[in-house]
């Protein structure tokens, strides 16, 4: 496991782009799984609330330029860990890092998935557990290490990025899809357990999002406009439309929702 952050304290306090005090998120300690697309914008979003902020991830460079965004050199605190989350053993050592370095640990949010679009019939056995291995076990390593911690301090707040493909039946998207079912489910029944000590465990459904996973089959010929046509909205969402949501399921309002899969799909559910 590499180690490697940031941190920087202003002298001045810097007003956020949109008023998020009522949340009461400043002073947070939120440990985020993932450096790009969503997970790089929630980052942005809790360090413009006034968390302290622990962002890891396996791509060093995807770390480098998150924590180089001005926002987040602006943050009270900023840091950032390269780690494997597919390693045995790394959600207990990232979260150990996390109560270390942040002093403690309200919020945790993960973040990191991978796609492969084929028939489930082209899946060797290998293949299909990379990506179960990536977007399903790495939830469970990450979210039991915060969830013991959680349980023992009586309060926390559990996210994780799920998908509308855990509902619906997308053509090629077969191990991903299972992944994020399982996700769904997962999430209910640590909500269940867990309700009972304040801590809350929900996650966040995204639609049709753009960002670096999506970028490669959105440019196919075609495939943009198809997509939005399955949209009621007519359009696609912004990994910035992730973050109110995050951020309000972390705050100290959202106490009595658990367990919950929100949409977020500009109405794709619905069709």
């Amino acid at each position: 496991m590499k180690w490697g952050g940031m941190s920087n304290t202003i002298n001045v306090d810097r007003e956020p782009a949109v008023d998020t005090a009522w949340l009461g998120l400043r002073g947070a300690r939120v440990l985020i799984a993932g450096a790009g697309g969503i997970g790089g914008a929630c980052a942005l979003a809790y360090a413009d609330a006034g968390a302290s902020v622990l962002v890891v991830d396996r791509d060093g460079a995807a770390l480098a330029a998150l924590a180089a965004d001005p926002r987040a050199t602006a943050a009270a605190r900023f840091e950032t860990l390269e780690a494997d989350l597919t390693r045995h053993g790394s959600g207990d050592e990232i979260v150990a890092h996390a109560l270390e370095s942040l002093g403690g640990l309200d919020v945790l949010l993960h973040a990191v998935g991978i796609n492969d679009r084929r028939p489930i019939l082209d899946f060797t056995e290998d293949e299909w557990e990379r990506v179960l291995r990536i977007n399903l076990f790495t939830v469970f390593g990450l979210a039991q290490a915060a969830g013991r911690h959680m349980v023992s301090q009586g309060y926390g707040r559990i996210l994780a990025l799920s998908s509308v493909s855990g509902l619906l039946a997308h053509h090629s998207h077969g191990p991903y899809a299972a992944s994020k079912g399982g996700i769904n489910q997962l999430l209910r029944v640590m909500a269940r357990e867990w309700a009972p000590s304040g801590v809350t465990v929900n996650a966040l459904a995204p639609g049709y999002i753009e960002t670096p996973l999506t970028a490669g089959h959105l440019a196919k010929p075609g495939k943009r406009e198809e997509l939005e046509g399955l949209v009621p909205a007519g359009r696609l969402g912004t990994p910035d439309e992730l973050t109110g949501p995050a951020l309000f399921l972390s705050s100290r309002h959202a106490g009595f929702i658990t367990g919950h899969v929100l949409y977020i799909d500009g109405g794709r559910t619905l069709v």
